[in-house]
Formats: C-alpha cells, structure tokens, sequence
C-alpha cells in the first residue's frame, strides 16, 4: 500500500520509527517531514500531504503531533479527507469500518510507541464496510 506520512516535531520520532516498519512490511512510504524535531508548524507538512491523498496519489496517511488535534483539524481542512484522530483500537477499526477515515492521526505524547505502532497497523488493515455507512461518510462533505 502506498502510504504518506507527516506531522511535527513532536511526533518525529514516532514517524521515523513506523516509517521503518511500514516499510518491512511491505508498504511504500512517502514521508512528507519533518526531517528532524526541531520546532515547525504541522500545517507545512499535513496540508502538502492532504492533497496528495485527495488526489489519490497515497491510499491512506498518518499524522502525528504531540496531541494529534493540530494535524487532524489541518487535514480534515481539506474536503476529500476524514482524518480520524485515534488512541485505542476500538477507535482506530471504526474510523476505517464506519467512517471510511482515508487519515490517521496519532497523539505522540499521549500514547506509548508500541500502541501507535498498532494502531497504525490497525487502521491500515481495516476495510470500510459501506452500507448503511456509504450514506453517511457522502454527506460529510460541504461541497
């Protein structure tokens, strides 16, 4: 799958390291910054990243910042992204399951690695189920 991955520098460290096992995985990662942890602005990095999975370019992205509401308000900026803001697995299947969340975003000072290592893999490997759903995730949209 291919997959965009971004946020800020609080959340640096976290991405580099699912970077790393998403690729042993077998994804295909873009990542689009921060290339360090010094300090930044999220919006430089999620709004460039929103777009490219708007348009297709990314099947899905994970954001992260240190409490994964900067990113997830930036990208859900953008009208052909849900961007689901998850910390435990129940949340992170039903972004996928009922809302069809095309974004992840992780709340890097909240949750230990290991878990949004898990969540991440969660959110990646959960089908929407359409349905009674498909109606609702078309209404979310204002344009």
């Amino acid at each position: 799958m291919k997959l965009a991955l971004g946020g800020d520098h609080a959340g640096y460290e976290f991405k580099q390291r699912l970077i790393k096992k998403l690729e042993e995985l077998g994804h295909e990662v873009k990542d689009f910054g921060p290339f360090s942890d010094a300090s930044v602005d999220y919006p430089d990095y999620v709004h460039p990243l929103s777009t490219a999975v708007e348009k297709g370019e990314f099947e899905l992205g994970i954001v992260i910042c240190g409490s994964g509401n900067g990113v997830a308000i930036t990208a859900n900026k953008h009208q052909g992204i849900r961007a689901a803001l998850c910390w435990n697995e129940d949340l992170a299947a039903l972004a996928r399951q009922h809302n069809n969340a095309n974004v992840l975003a992780l709340p890097a000072r909240f949750l230990p690695y290991d878990l949004a290592e898990k969540l991440a893999e969660i959110f990646i490997n959960t089908d929407f189920e359409g349905g009674r759903h498909q109606n609702r995730v078309d209404k979310i949209a204002c344009s």
